[in-house]
């Protein structure tokens, strides 16, 4: 498989069992047992994924994804004993890709991480449409298939894997409404929960990270969902 996957977590009976399992399907695994070393090893080594607890000594796990998403946009799945919704959009919000509770199952993570991986790094390849496909382009936003980037002009706009497949999946059709089951489900890739928290949070950050000059491009439409504008409403506006 080729990949390399860092499992940062201060229990090393955790540790032993994710790095056994992993090991197994096929990864390259590194270990930290704490904030400081797990930087130095997302530094030093160029892992594909990281698997993240969040209570660790030296620096907490939501303070070494900070740092990541400061760098680079590769897969991050939080691991956690705290199972709150507020503490899943806290790492969410941050940048994390996945969340998982303590105590799971190592099938799960294993599964978890074949996900991610497959998600992250298969984008862009494979057969259909992305084989003729490798840059879409709407307003002043392009979104690189191959390099999984996006750009307002030469200014590159770093994100998340699950933002990622949303820009994708709005800017495949500009205009279109996405229901907020349709755009989980592409995000996720997973099956549409009860609670919507996840989305509201991410088009919130989408929004952040492409807010420029005024421009609105991603509207909320109430009641059904989302949709990116086809061009920059203002000014749309004023040519009406």
């Amino acid at each position: 498989m080729g990949y390399k996957v860092l499992i940062a977590d201060d229990e090393a009976e955790i540790r032993d069992v994710l790095h056994l399992y992993l090991e197994k399907d096929g990864y390259e695994v590194l270990e930290a047992a704490d904030g400081l070393e797990a930087m130095g090893k997302i530094q030093k080594e160029k892992p594909d994924l990281v698997i993240l607890d969040v209570m660790m000594p030296g620096l907490d796990g939501y303070r070494v994804l900070r740092n990541i998403r400061e760098h680079n946009n590769i897969p991050v799945i939080m691991l956690s004993a705290k199972d709150t919704d507020a503490d899943k959009i806290l790492g969410l919000d941050l940048g994390a890709d996945d969340y998982i509770t303590k105590p799971f199952g190592p099938l799960e993570a294993v599964a978890r991480v074949n996900s991610n991986i497959r998600r992250f790094y298969s984008l862009g390849a494979g057969g259909g449409r992305q084989e003729t496909v490798k840059e879409l382009t709407v307003q002043d936003l392009r979104l690189d298939l191959e390099s999984c980037l996006l750009y307002r002009g030469e200014d590159m706009i770093e994100l998340t894997s699950v933002e990622f497949r949303i820009m994708k999946l709005f800017m495949e059709e500009p205009g279109k409404v996405f229901t907020k089951q349709q755009i989980y489900e592409q995000g996720w890739e997973d099956d549409y929960p009860v609670s919507d928290n996840n989305i509201m949070v991410c088009i919130s950050k989408l929004r952040s990270k492409l807010e420029h000059g005024g421009r609105e491009y991603i509207k909320t439409i109430r009641g059904l969902g989302y949709r990116l504008e086809k061009a920059d409403a203002e000014r749309r506006g004023r040519r009406l």
